[in-house]
This record gives C-alpha cells, sequence and structure tokens, in this order.
C-alpha cells in the first residue's frame, strides 16, 4: 500500500517527497482532467517517468483484433485511447545542467493534489551537479471552466544565499509520438501503440506553437497548442520553432541570488472525426486564445468557483476517520474529472487517468459512475445517457449481427463499436443493455426530466426492451427464461436464468412498456404496437428468478447452487486475482465469485427480495466471493449495512475509497478504478444513509459504525437540495431548497420543507450473527491498517 507516503489532509493529498518507485502509481492519483482532457501526474520535466500520458477523450486508434480461433460475431477491431502531444513538458537547465531529480543533490521535492483549487503544485529545491541551487515551483491545472484548455505557471529561483548567478534554459515543450513503455503481462492493460499520429500541420508564434495529426487506422484529426507569458528580467530571450512533432518555446536569462523566472504555460485540445485540418486549427486557436485573454488568475478563479459551487452539492463530511474523509474526497474529485465535461462522450473505466482497458468504457459507468452524477451533477450523467444514445444505431446492427432485434450495445467500447476479444465475458454479458435502461429510469426518477425520456429515454428503453423479448423466450410452463448470459459475476459466464440479469431485464420491460403508454406519439415513431407493449409485460411478469429451496438462497444462476465449491483453503494467497492464476473453465463450473452478481442484484432491484431473503443471500455469497474485482467493496458495504453488519460495512466502505490511494488493487499504475470511486459514494449515502427510490420518493434507513460519529451528505433530487445529518442515535433532514418533499426514514413517513429541519431517532441495528470470507479474503483496508 502506498497510503502512508501521502500526509492525511482532508482537503489535499500530499506526497512530502519524492518516490521513484511509486511513479507509475502517483502519476495516475496526481492526474488532472475535465472529462474532455486528461493529463497524468507526470513529473514537469518529462523523465523519470513510468507512463506519459496526454488524453483527449474518446480519441482512439483502431488496431486489429486478433482471436487464436474465430468465430462468426466477433469482432475484429478494437479501439485505445491515444497519448495525444504532450504539452505538459517543461524542462530547465542550470548552467547546461538539466534538471533532474535522479542526479545533483534533491533538498526538498513535494507536490499536492488540492481537491478544492484543482491543482496539482510542486516544489522543488535542488542543487546540480556542478553546485548551484535553484527552486522551481509549479502549478498545473486542467479547466473545469473552458474545457479545451490546460495551464501550467512555472516559477525558478536562485536563493537569496546562493553563491553566484545562473544561466537558466528553460524548454517549454509541445512533443507528439512520444516513445512509450511496452506493457506485458496483465491482459487488462492497455495495448501500448507506437507513432500512430501523422503529422498533418505545424507552425509557431513568436511565444508559441501548434501542430495537428491524425491517427493512422481510425481517421481521426487532434489539434494542440500552446503560448506563453514570460515573467522575468528584462534582457531574457524568448524564440519559438515547430516541426512535424514537436514544438519548442524556449526562455534563456541570467538569474542573480534572489530573482525569479516565472513560465505561464497556455495549451489548448481538440479533436474531430469530420472536421477538416484548418478547421481544427481555428478551434484549437480560439480555445488558445480565450485562455490567454483569461489569463492565469481567471483560470485559477474560475477552477475554484466551479469547484465550490461542486463541493456545496457533493461533499460527504465523516466525523470520526480522517483518512476515509480525504480518500472520500479523492474520490468525488476522480469522478467529477472523469465526466465534468464529457458533454456527450463516454466516461472511460480509467477516466482520462491512464490507458488501462485501452481507455474502454464498461457498464459499471451506468451503474457506479452515473449515481453520483445523478444526485450531484444530473447534466453530467445525462450527457453520459446522450452519449450512448447517439451509438444506437451501432447497437441495432450488433444486435442484428447476433441476429437479435432491438440493440444490443457493446461490453466494451469507446466508440459503440464492440471491442471486446473474449465474448463469454463480452458479448455474453448482455446485462449491459438493462443497465443503461435502468440509468436511464433512475435518472428520470431524481430529476423528473420529462423532456430527456422523451428524447432520449424512449428510443433506449424500447430498443433495450426489444433485445430481451428476442433474447429470451417462454417456455413449455409458460415461464420466462434468459439462457446462455453472463451476469457481473465474471468468473460464471454463460449461464441460464443469471438472476441479476433478469431482474434487470425484468425492470427494462416493464419501463419500457410505462414510457410507451406515456409518450404514445414517440412510441408510434418507434412502431410499438399495443400487442408488443403487452408482450414485454408478460415476459417481465412470466420472468424466471432460481430459488434454491433447500438452502433457502436464491441461485445466482440456474444451478448454481449445485456446482462443487471451490477449494479456497488450498488457494495461495499469491494465486488472486484467479483469473491470472487459474484456467476460466475450472472458474466457470465452480461456485466462487468474482464480484457481487446476487448482492448486486438486491442493491439495483431492492423490492424483488425479502428483508430474510437478503440476510440470507448475504451471508451465503459472502462466504464464496473473492472480490477479485475492484467493484466488490461498494456493494457489499451497501448489503452489509442494509442486514445490520455496521462493522463489515465500515470495512468495505474502506476498502473502496482507499482503492487507488493505498493500490490495494496493485494496478493503479494503470490509472484510477473509476467505478470503485464511484461506489465509495455508493457506500456512503445507500449504505450508512440507507437511501433507496421507491415510485419516485426517496427513502433512507441511516445508521452509523461504531467507528463514526456523523455523517453528513447531500442530495439533488427534482429540483431540490436535502440535506442528510447523521449524529450517533439521530437524523436530521433538512430541505436547503424547494417545494417541500415526502420522505421516510425507517419506514416512517414525514414531510420536511424549507421552513424547519425534521430530525427523528435512529433504531439500533438488528442482532446479526458473524459473517465469515473466504479463507484470506477479508477486507483489505480497515481503520487500523
Amino acid at each position: 500500500m502506498i497510503t502512508n507516503a501521502f500526509r492525511v489532509d482532508p482537503w489535499t493529498v500530499h506526497e512530502p517527497r519524492v518516490d521513484l518507485d511509486a511513479l507509475p502509481q502517483t502519476e495516475s492519483l496526481f492526474a488532472l482532467a475535465n472529462g474532455h482532457v486528461g493529463m497524468r501526474g507526470n513529473l514537469d520535466e518529462g523523465e523519470p517517468h513510468a507512463m506519459p500520458g496526454t488524453y483527449l477523450n474518446s480519441f482512439f486508434e483502431s488496431r486489429p483484433l486478433p482471436h487464436a480461433e474465430g468465430g462468426f460475431g466477433f469482432p475484429d477491431e478494437g479501439q485505445t485511447l491515444v497519448n495525444v502531444p504532450n504539452g505538459k513538458l517543461i524542462r530547465v537547465l542550470v548552467d547546461d545542467e538539466p534538471l533532474d531529480v535522479r542526479y545533483g543533490e534533491l533538498h526538498a521535492h513535494h507536490r499536492t493534489l488540492d481537491m478544492r483549487a484543482g491543482t496539482l503544485t510542486r516544489h522543488v529545491d535542488w542543487t546540480s551537479p556542478n553546485g548551484q541551487r535553484v527552486t522551481v515551483t509549479s502549478t498545473r491545472l486542467v479547466s473545469f471552466s473552458q474545457r479545451a484548455v490546460a495551464a501550467i505557471s512555472y516559477e525558478v529561483g536562485v536563493p537569496e544565499d546562493a553563491g553566484s548567478e545562473a544561466l537558466l534554459v528553460v524548454q517549454s515543450e509541445l512533443f507528439a509520438n512520444e516513445q512509450m513503455p511496452v506493457i506485458e503481462g496483465d491482459p487488462r492493460v492497455a495495448a501500448a501503440l507506437q507513432d500512430v499520429l501523422v503529422p498533418e500541420h505545424h507552425s509557431n508564434s513568436s511565444h508559441g506553437a501548434r501542430m495537428t495529426h491524425q491517427t493512422r487506422r481510425s481517421e481521426l484529426r487532434v489539434g494542440a497548442a500552446m503560448e506563453h507569458q514570460v515573467f522575468g528580467p528584462d534582457d531574457a530571450q524568448v524564440t519559438s520553432s515547430c516541426s512535424n512533432n514537436v514544438g519548442r518555446t524556449t526562455v534563456i536569462t541570467r538569474l542573480k541570488p534572489g530573482q525569479t523566472l516565472r513560465v505561464v504555460k497556455y495549451m489548448a485540445y481538440g479533436w474531430s472525426s469530420q472536421r477538416s485540418q484548418p478547421a481544427i486549427v481555428d478551434q484549437v486557436e480560439a480555445a488558445l486564445d480565450a485562455s490567454v485573454y483569461t489569463g492565469w488568475d481567471g483560470l485559477l478563479a474560475a477552477q475554484r468557483e466551479y469547484l465550490d459551487a461542486f463541493w456545496e452539492k457533493a461533499d460527504l463530511e465523516i466525523d470520526g476517520d480522517p483518512r476515509l474523509q480525504q480518500a472520500l474526497r479523492f474520490c468525488l474529485f476522480q469522478v467529477l474529472q472523469a465526466g465534468a465535461r464529457a458533454e456527450h462522450r463516454a466516461i472511460g473505466a480509467k477516466g482520462l487517468t491512464g490507458q488501462g482497458y485501452d481507455g474502454h468504457s464498461f457498464w459499471d459507468g451506468e451503474t457506479f459512475v452515473l449515481p453520483v452524477f445523478m444526485y450531484t451533477q444530473p447534466r453530467a450523467a445525462a450527457d453520459a445517457l446522450r452519449w450512448r444514445h447517439s451509438t444506437l444505431d451501432i447497437a441495432y446492427a450488433h444486435a442484428a449481427h447476433l441476429g437479435l432485434d432491438g440493440a444490443a450495445f457493446a461490453w466494451r467500447t469507446i466508440n459503440g463499436e464492440e471491442c471486446s476479444g473474449y465474448w463469454p465475458a463480452g458479448t455474453a454479458a448482455f446485462h449491459v443493455n438493462a443497465d443503461i435502461a435502468d440509468a436511464v429510469m433512475r435518472y428520470v426518477a431524481a430529476t423528473d426530466d420529462r423532456e430527456f425520456e422523451r428524447t432520449v429515454g424512449v428510443d433506449l428503453l424500447v430498443a433495450t426492451a426489444r433485445l430481451w423479448r428476442s433474447l429470451g423466450h417462454h417456455d413449455s410452463d409458460s415461464a420466462f427464461r434468459i439462457d446462455g448470459v453472463t451476469g457481473p459475476d465474471e468468473y460464471s459466464a454463460v449461464a441460464d436464468n443469471n438472476v441479476y440479469t433478469n431482474l434487470m431485464a425484468q425492470k427494462n420491460l416493464r419501463g419500457a412498456a410505462d414510457v410507451a403508454v406515456r409518450w404514445p406519439r414517440e412510441a408510434e415513431r418507434l412502431h410499438v404496437s399495443p400487442e408488443e407493449v403487452a408482450s414485454w409485460r408478460a415476459a417481465a411478469t412470466a420472468m424466471v428468478i432460481p430459488f434454491d429451496e433447500a438452502l433457502g438462497v436464491h441461485q445466482q444462476s440456474e444451478g448454481f447452487t449445485r456446482h462443487a465449491v471451490w477449494d479456497f483453503e488450498h488457494t495461495p494467497e499469491d494465486h488472486y486475482p484467479l483469473l491470472l492464476n487459474y484456467p476460466y473453465f475450472d472458474l466457470y463450473r465452480k461456485q466462487v465469485v468474482k464480484q457481487p452478481d446476487l448482492v448486486l442484484a438486491m442493491v439495483q432491484c431492492p423490492d424483488a427480495f425479502t428483508p430474510q431473503q437478503k440476510y440470507d443471500n448475504f451471508v451465503y455469497y459472502e462466504r464464496i466471493t473473492v472480490r477479485d474485482s475492484s467493484l466488490s467493496p461498494g456493494t457489499l458495504a451497501v448489503m452489509a449495512a442494509e442486514t445490520g453488519h455496521m462493522d463489515l460495512a465500515y470495512d468495505y466502505l474502506c476498502e473502496s475509497a482507499q482503492m487507488d490511494l493505498a493500490d490495494l488493487e496493485h494496478n493503479v499504475r494503470d490509472g484510477v478504478h473509476l467505478a470503485a470511486l464511484g461506489s465509495a459514494w455508493t457506500s456512503i449515502v445507500m449504505g450508512l444513509g440507507g437511501m433507496r427510490t421507491h415510485d419516485g420518493r426517496l427513502t433512507f434507513a441511516p445508521r452509523l459504525p461504531a467507528a463514526l460519529s456523523g455523517l453528513r451528505f447531500r442530495i439533488q433530487w427534482r429540483g431540490r437540495s436535502v440535506h442528510v445529518a447523521i449524529e450517533g442515535s439521530r437524523a436530521t433532514y433538512s430541505l436547503e431548497k424547494g417545494d417541500e418533499l415526502d420522505l421516510a426514514h425507517h419506514g416512517e413517513e414525514f414531510t420536511v420543507s424549507t421552513d424547519e429541519p425534521v430530525t427523528l431517532d435512529v433504531p439500533p441495528p438488528p442482532a446479526v450473527g458473524e459473517v465469515e470470507q473466504p479463507p484470506g479474503r477479508a477486507p483489505l483496508f480497515r481503520r487500523h491498517s
């Protein structure tokens, strides 16, 4: 774990010293992004580095996707997020010696990610090999207010007590087609692509450079530009040049002891699959001009203003665990960075912090990330769903290729095309379609945005309902079966009647029927007949939900509880994750769960289970869930809290929140685990806060674990702001804006208004027994660790 490398502060992540061995992790943790532009937390001078990275949302290169043995319907092309021209580079030479933390004497080096300011600040105190001492302070931001813009303030000084003046050369660069390290081993890691950007245009001004490139196969066009302001000695010399792949602005000056040189660097990025090269140049130039016009101080002020507004709605405040408080804010900040300005584009599993999973989006975006936005930044959630809607034609074509009706959305993708080369855990995981439909329904419930439902929601719900009606069938007993699919648990593939899939499909079918009735004109446009609506309702009513009467628990899928139980006792600790050490065929035929599946069904479809069934199911599946996926702890935290296991809920909450700061999966080098970070919010709001929605109504059942003495959060609900404060055995609900609202607290109905808060007693949790995990798979991160 690397958590102890950071100072615990509620609003910052502070690294007190440079650790070269931890660079792969800190480059991800200190990444800055806004949903459109992303920059890994590389050192300013670019070296040493683990993985250089500057990304634009959905800017990718196509690549062949070979199969050891081909099959009909297999995708033949993959997509990989591309490292675009790197504008972070600022190198400084001190009397001809390049500043490099591996040489000379490093007196101090610390970095701070400020989650209120939205900046990464670095301070270096260094003496070169020839004895000249300098200090460097840089502050980097990726703007939330101007989505195409990033900027760096870079200041070099010679200390007052330095023995002599220094000749400084500052080289600020825009560098395309950087040499990328080769990544081997773990199949989850992105494929490395080299020299994918074909130069088209380059030019320079007196203080900057511009360039455009096009990818070789996907034929996407990207523009990048930089401009500089220089503050220092009057005789400082500034020159600029640009070639196909390198733009460079050089500042040369002499600094006497006590003097400083400050360079402010503005960067702008843009890309398109359709715009011409001159249009891209103009687009980027305009964004660059706007950033210079705003100025560094203006960008800083706008960044703080944006984040102040975000934290006012989204902050999670806890009492009793400072480390957890810091981690929760880090989680929220990273989720915001991934989607705030994505604007009709995908939200990748790593956001824009690394090339893990090739930059692809999965079902977990709708399931774990979008809920955070729905209740804090609803517009961002709507934009992400509009991106799915924009890929609807591709999804229709994919379904037709598979011989199905309706739309089959990609399991993993950047632009909507299926990129999963392993169909049992990709194409067969049809539940992604119900996850999208569920996100639509939850968004509409949270916002009452009926125009969105009419223009976007009807299309998505009808298209996915048609898929389920085509994919499933009524058997000889008139039960509706969905056979041969893969649920969320990727250790159980191509199974019959997966409970999660069937329950989510049931919601999807009913939701589609409801909107078809509510919006008859849109239904007519889609040729939805009354008979089709009736068939959706009939399939939903007859849906098969496997239950093992002998054990008294639901079967994850039909026959699952009859499989042999995995031999946990003789599985070495270093053989996790199992998928890297055992053949899939063995995993598929055993009772072993990679990530919550049946338990997730209870979280997403709570009304489909009785309280006793939830308890029994949770205890049963906890014994066989190994959490080989970062998606696991957030879901388990919610159900642990609902079933009264408050200390276990707290353990899983800590695990989810600390997933990346503690590098619990040992692969944060590839980018943050965005869904895990999003589910930390879920662990708090749905777990400890007990928030649920029932028929368009908010309900709460809050309880705190012994480790926490207080919890406060806000929910944005249909134009209202609901504040929930839990202190010990009391919960207070207040309405900060909007009309009065009917709520429920542990089943007790009440009405809250802006006039007066409502305070109610929190009942103690029920007496529960101990819950066992597989040997060696207890929660990874506890407060005392």
